[in-house]
């Protein structure tokens, strides 16, 4: 732009001028000869050409205008062409060489009109150290203009690019579905990408990230190469606008469900103007379809999760009830054995074969309610009355045992939607395992209370020989038992019924003092009211 506004403007005013000038001071060898030279450099330097025989013509018709007017004014023009010819080149010697050659070419035709005096010489130096001051002032600065607009260039670039990709960014991104969306005839899909195992592949650092993420933009380029938009945004989310021609979409949904990219990938697609109107509508329904497919693919993988925690649950209790239960019969088969030397005689172990024979009832009576913990009696239940009733079934026992229970309810309107019976054995199970905790006469301790609108707790608590630090993460495990001739289901189906139950069972122990069993179970919104007692 800058060199043809200097040929059409800048050149032609300065060569009318200096002819003008010639004419009115009586320089010009001939007013005629001034004419032609001034129209001849004119012309050529309208030719936008960039050859060396144009080049030169110029140079000659410059050279033979300069002689015509004999002006040292006609400086000035060289000084032009120098800068047109050096504006594109930033070799130091050719600068040199091309600047020295236009001065000595301007010092040759000046001395053609003037005397060869002292003055004259000493000028022409001066005149070359002039050409190359002015010609190296002249290309800082196009330097600094360039360098100006190659910054001005890479800003507007990163306004809209991701600098790590080189993809759009979510201004650039939106800007380019404006655009689509302004040009009505064009119909594309609008794809949007998450890949959803970045965070598990990308566990190094960051360096590592932006490989992965380089690596991504790179396969986005290859497979979609006939899109209109490609953007980076949100992390690891990307979208790509891609009209639809032919079988576009089929071949996208092939692309992206056969794993060709090499990741997991959630998607959605929008279409326009089919399905939206507007570039806003457009996103919005991108957007929500890809936030849907995510949840969908989240469930299916809290499913997954689920059923995997399910089969492992089940392998750790199948391999628990075959270790239990080999126990009983290896003693039953080594008294069968036995009975061989004694003509098949089992009189004397009768009493311990039965035992083993009832510790596998129990065991599998045990393992079955583990499983299906049943409930199926479910009402709204006061828990004072599950209260009465406990004591009313252990008080016996605690007291044999030389033990006292106390219960403390804050409330006694407090309702749960229960299985009644359910509730009574866990408390019953906890209530059981406080008194064998207790070597020496000790208390129990119930008491109940509401921590909120929505929670009720009951806490039981003994003064027993507690339980080691080590041991509390494993005695809600199936099977895990400290006890000589105990299971290890009974606290695992406390757990399990309190939770069936919407509830948590949790544990504090200190050994030596005594073990703190809390029971939370939510509560229905509406209390029962009271019955006033007879009078």
């Amino acid at each position: 732009m800058f060199s043809r506004k200097a040929r059409y403007v800048l050149i032609t005013a300065l060569t009318a001028l200096l002819t003008l000038s010639s004419y009115i001071l009586g320089k010009a060898t001939s007013p005629a000869l001034l004419l032609l030279s001034a129209v001849l450099f004119l012309s050529l330097m309208i030719i936008d050409h960039q050859s060396k025989t144009v080049l030169y013509s110029q140079v000659t018709a410059l050279a033979f205008f300069h002689w015509c007017s004999h002006l040292n004014w006609c400086q000035l023009l060289y000084f032009i062409l120098i800068v047109l010819e050096i504006r594109s080149r930033r070799d130091i010697k050719y600068t040199l060489s091309i600047t020295v050659g236009y001065s000595l070419l301007y010092t040759s035709i000046r001395l053609t009109y003037l005397p060869w005096t002292e003055y004259n010489l000493l000028v022409s130096i001066y005149d070359l150290i002039g050409f190359i001051l002015v010609v190296f002032v002249i290309q800082y600065l196009l330097a600094s203009e360039t360098e100006k607009k190659r910054l001005q260039k890479w800003n507007n670039f990163l306004t809209n690019h991701d600098p790590l990709t080189g993809l759009l960014n979510y201004d650039g991104y939106i800007n380019a579905v404006n655009d689509l969306v302004e040009n009505k005839k064009a119909s594309f899909v609008l794809l949007l990408l998450d890949f959803q195992d970045f965070k598990s592949i990308n566990k190094e650092s960051i360096s590592s990230g932006n490989e992965i993420l380089t690596k991504i933009s790179i396969i986005l380029r290859t497979y979609f190469s006939n899109a209109a938009a490609i953007s980076r945004y949100a992390g690891d989310r990307f979208a790509l606008a891609i009209p639809v021609t032919g079988d576009a979409l089929r071949e996208v949904r092939e692309i992206l469900e056969s794993r060709s990219l090499g990741y997991e990938i959630t998607y959605s697609m929008a279409m326009f103007p089919e399905e939206s109107s507007s570039s806003q509508q457009i996103i919005s329904l991108a957007e929500d379809r890809l936030f849907q497919n995510k949840r969908v693919l989240w469930l299916k993988r809290e499913e997954e999760l689920f059923r995997n925690e399910k089969l492992k649950m089940v392998g750790e209790l199948a391999a628990g009830m075959a270790h239990e239960i080999r126990n009983p019969l290896t003693t039953l088969k080594g008294f069968i054995d036995l009975s061989k030397s004694q003509s098949y005689n089992i009189k004397p172990w009768v009493d311990i074969i039965s035992n083993e024979i009832t510790r596998m009832n129990e065991l599998t009576a045990e393992f079955l309610q583990f499983s299906r913990p049943h409930m199926s009696n479910m009402k709204p239940e006061t828990i004072s009355g599950c209260l009465d009733r406990v004591k009313y079934l252990t008080e016996s026992q605690t007291l044999s045992k030389g033990h006292s229970i106390r219960i403390h309810s804050l409330d006694d309107t407090i309702l749960v939607m229960m299985d009644r019976d359910k509730i009574v054995q866990v408390l019953i199970n906890l209530v059981r395992n406080a008194l064998e905790a207790m070597d020496e006469p000790g208390h129990i301790y119930i008491q109940v209370k509401r921590t909120d609108t929505i929670f009720t707790v009951i806490e039981l608590q003994d003064t027993g020989r507690g339980i080691p630090e080590d041991e509390l993460p494993k005695i809600f495990d199936p099977f895990y038992t400290t006890k000589e001739e105990g299971t290890g289901l009974g606290l695992s189906i406390c757990y399990k019924i309190i939770q069936d139950h919407g509830g948590m069972l949790s544990v504090k122990s200190i050994v030596n003092e005594g073990t703190l069993f809390t029971i939370t179970l939510p509560v229905l919104a509406q209390p029962l009211e009271k019955k006033p007692s007879p009078v």
